[in-house]
């Protein structure tokens, strides 16, 4: 049990927080959602663009909360169940989180990472085989709309740092592309949830295969 304590407090120091006093396993939200997920990143809406973000991890004890109540904006429609290209809502659900990506460098952790440049691409056009996916391509080669839409060049501010999560991965055109957990513009987004880059790092680096997000009002 001290051996549990001490991880505990290490991995609250590591998000920045305090360390909480340790009591029984607590029984998240999201409990009979996620099958066999050990890392469950849960973002909660707590107003029109805003949302609160609780990191938990199942060890032999039970789930425990090791970093809680971080500030995320989410889209400027707020959250849905229902999401189409250019809706600007943030997808309700529970959905994987398959790699990161980011304009600087791997800053360590479980997940591929992919460092972007100017000619990294998410597309966004729903008439591409392609669609939902990471491309690379000079802008006047790629082979899918660039220019309106929902195409996104990934070299920006927003993507110092990114994880992806897995919305449409059937790739249905129009139901919806480029949702990430990424750093924070300081605002709402398009769909996806932001927060703190300086904490996005940290969970980067301790997401593991297998990690999902949970969203709910």
């Amino acid at each position: 049990m001290r051996r549990l304590v001490l991880l505990l407090s290490a991995l609250w120091l590591a998000f920045g927080a305090s360390a909480p006093t340790v009591h029984a396993a607590e029984t998240p939200w999201f409990v009979n959602s996620v099958g066999n997920a050990t890392q469950v990143i849960s973002v909660v809406g707590v107003g029109p663009t805003t949302a609160k973000i609780d990191v938990w991890e199942r060890t032999a004890a039970g789930w425990n909360p090791i970093g809680v109540g971080i500030p995320a904006h989410i889209g400027s429609n707020g959250m849905g169940q229902q999401i189409r290209e250019g809706s600007k809502t943030t997808p309700m659900g529970v959905f994987t989180l398959d790699f990161a990506f980011g304009t600087q460098a791997n800053p360590g952790g479980g997940l591929p990472y992919v460092q972007v440049g100017p000619n990294h691409w998410w597309d966004g056009d729903v008439a591409s085989p392609t669609y939902n996916t990471m491309q690379v391509c000079e802008k006047k080669r790629c082979p899918f709309r660039t220019d309106g839409g929902g195409t996104e060049n990934l070299q920006i501010p927003q993507y110092a740092h990114a994880v992806v999560m897995g919305v449409n991965k059937a790739r249905t055109p129009g139901a919806g592309s480029a949702f990430f957990l990424h750093s924070t513009g300081g605002g709402p987004t398009a769909g996806c949830v932001a927060i703190d880059d300086a904490t996005l790092v940290k969970i980067i680096r301790w997401l593991r295969p297998g990690a999902v997000i949970t969203v709910s009002k």
